[in-house]
């Protein structure tokens, strides 16, 4: 293990977490001299990862560069079951091809961020594949229908009457029995896995093994600042996006939402990001420390060539000439933490009215931050600075308040 004290090694795990449970197990784990065992577990249910998986790469990173083992598990077999999505319905199972593919995929792209020679990759169809039906009987057995309904969203559904499939109460018991297969030391996951993550502390106890810590991580916003990053809502940064697509989709986000990318995304030290904040407030542009927190992404998943290619075609399109020197600048008031394109082009002054603002956009005229907005239902966050532009002739840099 790396020598580093205690105090520095809770800093560096407590940092951008949700929650920690429980720190004074965790305390007495560390204190124990040896590499830890730390487990993250990812279904494979679509063949692409975005940032928002990342943030629990990037906590199992900064372990790994602390001396611990990092266990990446695949849940090839849970993937197969299908999560309780946390909506009111049930999420549709994979197929055997489906979940091959996938996982191929993960592997591909995990080690981006982790370190191939500090990670384990185990599938937990390894020993899941293995259980007979008094296995999975028995193991039902330690857990009752008023302990499964009280995970929040078991507990919605059954209170609306909402279906819930039996099925669905044996996606925690695996996940759990993950743990005690891998004899887990510490879990990471969202905050929206904490009853599974409890359920490998309670399962581990069953089996006599010590209990498991727990380590949840935030889900991290999408573009629009608001709801948690996804592929189904569009507000996604794709780990395998091009890099122009990348840098330019981390140079549209607020500069409230830089911070917490920061926190959550970057390997730059906390000091060095509170230092850019005191700048910030001094008076240094915000853009100065987008650009870098862009590089620094755009550098990890593709190369450092690239990040300064996506910075040189960024410039290029609004810094050298295709942007008037003139460009006006006004502050627009948000409705309800957002607001919508036409009323957004309206209030800045580039359109007389709605009805023209949604014209223009189905004529293709409407570019934000040079991108074509193609749905006049598309809003902009509270917050946000964007460099509105309709036409050939008429542009105006928005700051969203």
């Amino acid at each position: 293990m790396n020598k580093i004290n205690e105090i520095d090694a809770l800093g560096i795990i407590r940092r951008g977490a949700d929650e920690l449970l429980i720190e004074s197990e965790l305390k007495q784990k560390l204190s124990l001299g040896r590499p830890l065992r730390i487990k993250a577990g990812f279904d494979p249910t679509a063949p692409d990862l975005h940032l928002g998986h990342t943030v629990l790469l990037n906590k199992m990173r900064q372990l790994q560069e602390l001396g611990h083992h990092a266990l990446f598990l695949i849940g090839d077999f849970t993937g197969m079951i299908g999560d309780p999505t946390g909506k009111n319905t049930t999420r549709p199972p994979l197929t055997r091809e489906q979940v091959v593919a996938n996982a191929q995929s993960y592997r591909e792209q995990v080690f981006k961020v982790l370190d191939p020679d500090k990670t384990e990759i185990v599938f937990n169809s390894t020993w899941m594949d293995k259980f007979n039906a008094v296995d999975l009987i028995k193991l039902a057995a330690t857990h009752t229908v008023a302990q499964m309904l009280e995970r929040d969203d078991f507990s919605k559904r059954y209170k609306s009457s909402q279906p819930i499939a039996i099925h669905e109460f044996i996606y925690p018991l695996v996940q759990g029995y993950d743990s005690v297969a891998l004899k887990a030391d510490l879990e990471l996951g969202g905050t929206d896995q904490k009853f599974n993550l409890l359920m490998g502390r309670e399962l581990q106890r069953h089996f006599g093994q010590p209990a498991q810590c727990i380590l949840t991580m935030p889900l991290l916003e999408g573009l629009d600042g608001v709801n948690k990053m996804s592929k189904s809502l569009g507000n996604y940064i794709g780990v395998t996006d091009a890099p122009q697509d990348m840098f330019g989709k981390l140079m549209s986000i607020t500069d409230v939402l830089m911070w917490r990318y920061l926190e959550l995304l970057s390997f730059r030290s906390l000091s060095e990001i509170a230092a850019w904040r005191i700048e910030v407030e001094g008076g240094r542009n915000p853009r100065d420390i987008k650009v870098l927190l862009a590089q620094e992404i755009v550098e990890r998943f593709h190369s450092k060539r690239d990040a300064v290619a996506a910075l040189e075609e960024f410039e290029a399109r609004f810094r050298k000439g295709v942007l008037p020197d003139d460009m006006p600048e006004v502050t627009v008031a948000s409705v309800d933490g957002c607001l919508l394109v036409p009323q957004l082009l309206k209030l800045a002054g580039l359109v007389e009215g709605t009805s023209e603002a949604m014209r223009m956009i189905t004529q293709g005229a409407v570019k934000l931050d040079g991108e074509r907005v193609n749905d006049k239902g598309d809003a902009v966050a509270a917050g946000r600075v964007v460099v509105a532009q309709v036409g050939k002739r008429k542009f105006a840099r928005i700051t969203v308040s």
